[in-house]
């Protein structure tokens, strides 16, 4: 039987996919008053953030394409990153969070109470294992998702 937790990911990854439906890339760089992120970057940090939390954490290799580091990780803004760094397309964004579910499924469904180095969030939960990273990956991408949905009606 599918591990609740795949369950939630696909269907929270199927929600974010819906919120990005309508951005248009005119819009995706455009950063609410206010507020220093854009669209892309939402959408960007999502993927990068659970990849950390799913790959990085388990010890398994990440699939991070180049610039996305520098450009989506905790801390970065489209406002601070160097021009130099490459935009992925929204296609881009869109085909990669589409995949990322099942790629996580099939590196960690067999993996999920494995110990791994704790991990304390910026909200202050000690994270140790597979299954409590991509639980707390809900909570996050559920936050951004939010965000999503509110720059849209702004901008």
């Amino acid at each position: 039987m599918e591990h609740y937790l795949f369950v939630q990911l696909a269907f929270v990854r199927g929600q974010t996919l819906k919120a990005a439906n309508g951005i248009t890339e005119e819009n995706a760089d455009r950063i609410p008053d206010g507020f220093r992120n854009s669209l892309r970057w939402q959408l960007g940090h999502i993927y990068v953030v659970l990849e950390r939390f799913a790959f990085q954490a388990a010890g398994l290799p990440q699939q991070l394409p180049g610039g996305f580091k520098e450009r989506f990780e905790y801390g970065t803004s489209p406002l601070t990153t160097p021009a130099a760094v490459p935009v992925p397309t929204l296609d881009e964004l869109k085909l990669l969070l589409g995949e990322q579910p099942a790629r996580i499924q099939g590196a960690l469904a067999d993996r999920l109470q494995q110990k791994v180095e704790p991990y304390t969030t910026s909200a202050g939960l000690t994270l140790g294992t597979p299954e409590q990273f991509l639980s707390f990956a809900l909570y996050h991408e559920g936050m951004h998702n939010s965000a999503i949905k509110l720059y849209k009606v702004l901008l």
